[in-house]
């Protein structure tokens, strides 16, 4: 974990994904690149000039830079290397390419969570930016005065096309010394005996050297209802989902699950790519 990419809207619920991104940099020496999707409104401006002298692009532009150097006094990000970056256009395609730009290895951002995932900031580009990211995302809800990661639950269904999300799973989980909780949600509509659950999650990750984990069988209404009362029980400080970038967060696994699971975690939340 070298580089790490925070958009931010100036928010609270940015400002913690920040903090948390700090803690993250410090204790790997990383570089951190804030990005500021910044709200033009390009229908007053010629869109040839828009990046040139036009007075609303210099004054947002001027904004912008006051609000990051306002953030940069924080005491929180002092013997960090932070780089400002600023986009005249809110589209969830400037946070892919600026991960392709500055080889991001992960996502840190704020969600408010409550009223569901379009609200995470950025309007509901976040869903996009989860759905589209080929790095992980890490979704935030709360301020953390510490970000210690000890109980990490994996979510899946345990079939061969999450194989390489519990890989990048485990690469994150070693850079944080963290337990893998590898967890199988039963429902009555898509059962499985426990002997079977266990020994398909057992030839899932044969092969792997990752010993640092417990393998679980959870029985309950729903895959989402599942993951949210196993994560309560054990006190689980992060929850990792896979996601299929080409439908989004409510179709990760190899179904359709809702959106309730980010919405309704209020402990963190990591996706993966498949």
């Amino acid at each position: 974990m070298n580089r790490i990419l925070v958009p931010t809207d100036f928010s609270e619920q940015a400002e913690n994904a920040l903090k948390v991104a700090a803690m993250l940099a410090k204790s790997h020496d990383a570089e951190i690149y804030l990005l500021h999707m910044m709200e033009i409104p390009m229908q007053q401006i010629d869109p040839i000039n828009a990046q040139s002298d036009v007075p609303e692009v210099l004054f947002f532009m001027k904004l912008a830079h006051k609000k990051f150097d306002d953030l940069m006094a924080s005491d929180f990000l002092k013997g960090i290397t932070v780089h400002e970056t600023v986009k005249a256009d809110i589209t969830f395609n400037e946070i892919k390419e600026a991960c392709k730009e500055f080889d991001i290895d992960i996502i840190i951002m704020g969600s408010h969570g409550a009223t569901g995932i379009k609200e995470m900031f950025v309007g509901s580009n976040a869903e996009k930016v989860v759905r589209t990211s080929e790095v992980p995302v890490l979704v935030i809800k709360n301020e953390h005065e510490s970000f210690k990661i000890s109980d990490f639950v994996f979510a899946s269904d345990f079939k061969n096309d999450n194989k390489e999300t519990y890989k990048q799973a485990v690469k994150f989980a070693e850079s944080i010394n963290a337990k893998i909780h590898l967890l199988l949600v039963n429902t009555a509509s898509n059962f499985l005996t426990t002997s079977e659950a266990n020994n398909r999650i057992h030839d899932f990750i044969s092969g792997q050297t990752f010993d640092n984990y417990t393998t679980n069988v959870y029985n309950d209404i729903s895959v989402e209802q599942g993951i949210l009362n196993f994560s309560k029980e054990i006190n689980a400080d992060l929850i990792g989902i896979s996601t299929h970038g080409r439908q989004g967060i409510a179709h990760f696994f190899n179904g359709s699950i809702s959106e309730d699971l980010v919405n309704h975690a209020k402990r963190p939340v990591i996706t993966f790519r498949i």
